[in-house]
């Protein structure tokens, strides 16, 4: 029981996608609310322009590693 309890309490399988699914669900919805006529062209296309970069930055984050990009150029002294 503990075990389970752990795993809900952290997340699961999706605890690490939390930014990702956010993303999602949110251009989804800008281009339901532009599609039933909530909002016009330009608000849906300014929220997936944004959604989308937050979702790139953290996918390049991710991909940085454990080092952060601090050994990426070595400045010699």
């Amino acid at each position: 029981m503990k075990m389970v309890m752990d795993r809900i309490i952290k997340g699961g399988f999706l605890a690490d996608k939390r930014a990702y699914i956010t993303s999602g669900v949110g251009i989804l919805s800008a281009v339901g609310a532009y599609l039933v006529g909530d909002g016009d062209i330009f608000g849906m296309l300014q929220t997936i322009f944004t959604l989308g970069g937050i979702y790139f930055l953290r996918k390049a984050s991710e991909q940085k590693g454990d080092n952060n990009g601090q050994d990426s150029r070595k400045i010699s002294e």
